[in-house]
């Protein structure tokens, strides 16, 4: 089964770090990386760019579309990044949680749900090593 696990940090926190503790960092995520795929429940991940340079679809009622430049919420926290794995379970997921290098904020974990009972089948790649 897939899981999300979704990074929710304070924007602005995000670039006090001085470039050796940037470095610091890169490298406790390389190793997060590197096991997760070495396990082969690393599907995918990554940062993201800062939220101003975010751009929001919104969708109307009548079926109309309007972008529009921005987050798509008004908030301290946003979402910096992502993981997206392979699991046997929740307790597996909560368990690479656990070893997400992230200094502050929170990580969301939600399972990907699984439409295929309604014939979709997700043409997402699964991890070559993966045991699940």
């Amino acid at each position: 089964m897939k899981y999300l696990l979704s990074f929710v940090v304070e924007e602005e926190r995000m670039g006090d770090a001085s470039p050796e503790e940037m470095q610091e960092s890169m490298q406790r995520w390389a190793a997060f990386d590197e096991e997760a795929t070495d396990k082969g429940a690393l599907i995918a991940c990554e940062p993201l760019e800062s939220s101003s340079t975010a751009t929001t679809i919104r969708l109307q009622e009548d079926g109309g579309r309007i972008v529009t430049d921005g987050p798509f919420v008004e908030s301290k926290e946003v979402l910096g990044g992502f993981s997206l794995l392979e699991c046997e379970n929740l307790d597996e997921a909560i368990e690479w949680a656990n070893k997400v290098p992230l200094q502050s904020g929170a990580i969301e974990i939600r399972a990907v749900m699984d439409l295929s009972r309604y014939g979709y089948h997700s043409k997402t790649l699964t991890p070559a090593k993966a045991t699940a």
